[in-house]
C-alpha cells in the first residue's frame, strides 16, 4: 500500500481546499468542492471564498444567498454552514438521526414555532425563549437574509427550508454517499474516524457507507489505512505552496484535519482556546499557519510565530494588503 507522507497529505488538502491556486468556479461548486463552509460569523465565509477564489466580490455572495443558491443553515455538528443549495437537503438527511429531539414538554412550544414560521421568517427574539436556544436543531431552518451577510452580520432571522428550497428529495443512503465523498473530496484522503469526526456521525456508519463506495486505498506514515476517491488530486509533495489567509474557524484547521499539518500543534492552542472560542485569523506560509492576522483600521495587520525572511515577509504583506482592499 502506497504511504502518503504528511507534507504528500499537506498539498492534498491544499489543493482540494483551493489553496495552492485560486480557482474560477461559481460560488455553489466552490461550496461543494469545499464540503460546505463554516459561517458561525458572517463574514468569516466571506473571506474563506475570497482566499479560494478569483476575483470574488462580497456583493456576489450575498446576492447568491438572496437568489437561494447558497444557504447558510446549521447542518453539521451543530454548526452553521454556507453550502449550495443542491447539499443542503442530503447533508441535513445524512445526519438526521444525530440531531436532537425536543423533551416532552417543548413539544407543543416547538410546534407552536413551526406553524409561525410557515407563515413567514421570524427574528430569534421572536421565538419562544423555553426553546429559542435549540430551535435550530429542533426544525429544519435556514438563516434568511440580509441576516448573516457582510451587511448585517448577526444570523438571527430563521425560514423553514422547505419554504425557502423546497421539501427533501434524498434517501438515507444517498445522502450519506454524498457527504462522504464530499469529505473525501475536499480533505482526502483520511481515515473513516477523521470522517466520522467532521460529519458527527459515528464510525460504523462511515464504514457502511466507505463499502458501497471505489475508493483509492493508501497508507499513512503511522501505518493507517487512508481511503480516498478515485480521480482526487494528490499533487507532488513539493508542489510550492503559496501564502494565503484564511478566516476564523476554516474547517482546514480543526481537527479532523491533524494528518496534513496545516496547523502545527504546537500553534494550536494559540488559535482555539476558551479565552478566544471563536478563533482566530491566520495565515499560511508553505502550507502551513504561520502566524495570525487583524484587521486594524482600514488594513489588515498580521504578527509571526517566529521570524521569517524577508522576501517571505513581503509576500504576506502583498496578501494582507488584497485582504484588505476585499475587507474595506
Amino acid at each position: 500500500m502506497t504511504v502518503l507522507t504528511a507534507r504528500g497529505l499537506n498539498r492534498a488538502l491544499l489543493a482540494r481546499q483551493m489553496l495552492l491556486e485560486r480557482a474560477v468556479v461559481p460560488v455553489p461548486d466552490a461550496l461543494e468542492r469545499m464540503g460546505g463552509l463554516q459561517a458561525q460569523y458572517a463574514p468569516s465565509m466571506y473571506i474563506g471564498l475570497w482566499t479560494r477564489l478569483a476575483d470574488l466580490d462580497r456583493s456576489s455572495v450575498t446576492r447568491l444567498l438572496e437568489e437561494r443558491a447558497v444557504v447558510q443553515a446549521t447542518v453539521l455538528r451543530g454548526t452553521i454552514h454556507l453550502v449550495s443549495r443542491a447539499d443542503f437537503w442530503p447533508f441535513v438527511e445524512a445526519v438526521r438521526q444525530t440531531r436532537v429531539r425536543p423533551e416532552p414538554e417543548q413539544v407543543a412550544d416547538v410546534e407552536a414555532v413551526a406553524k409561525l414560521l410557515a407563515q413567514g421568517p421570524l427574528r430569534r427574539t421572536e421565538i419562544d425563549p423555553s426553546v429559542r436556544q435549540r430551535i435550530h436543531l429542533y426544525l429544519d431552518l435556514v438563516r434568511v437574509p440580509p441576516s448573516g451577510t457582510w451587511a448585517r452580520r448577526r444570523a438571527d432571522v430563521y425560514g423553514l427550508a422547505e419554504d425557502w428550497i423546497g421539501p427533501p428529495a434524498v434517501a438515507l443512503a444517498e445522502a450519506r454517499e454524498l457527504l462522504v465523498r464530499r469529505y473525501l473530496g475536499a480533505f482526502g484522503p483520511a481515515h473513516r474516524s477523521e470522517i466520522a469526526n467532521w460529519a458527527g456521525l459515528p464510525v460504523d456508519a462511515i464504514s457502511a457507507v466507505l463499502g458501497r463506495l471505489e475508493l483509492r486505498r493508501f497508507a499513512d506514515e503511522r501505518g493507517r489505512e487512508l481511503v480516498d476517491l478515485p480521480d482526487a488530486p494528490l499533487p507532488d509533495p513539493q508542489t510550492p505552496a503559496p501564502v494565503r489567509f484564511l478566516p476564523t474557524w476554516d474547517a482546514a484547521l480543526l481537527v479532523h484535519a491533524r494528518r496534513t499539518l496545516i496547523l502545527p500543534e504546537e500553534h494550536r492552542t494559540k488559535i482555539f482556546h476558551m479565552r478566544m472560542p471563536q478563533s482566530i485569523g491566520t495565515f499560511l506560509v508553505d502550507g502551513q499557519v504561520a502566524g495570525t492576522w487583524a484587521v486594524k483600521g482600514d488594513r489588515v495587520s498580521w504578527t509571526a510565530f517566529e521570524p521569517l525572511p524577508d522576501r517571505v515577509r513581503n509576500e504576506v504583506d502583498a496578501e494582507a494588503e488584497l485582504l484588505g482592499a476585499f475587507h474595506v
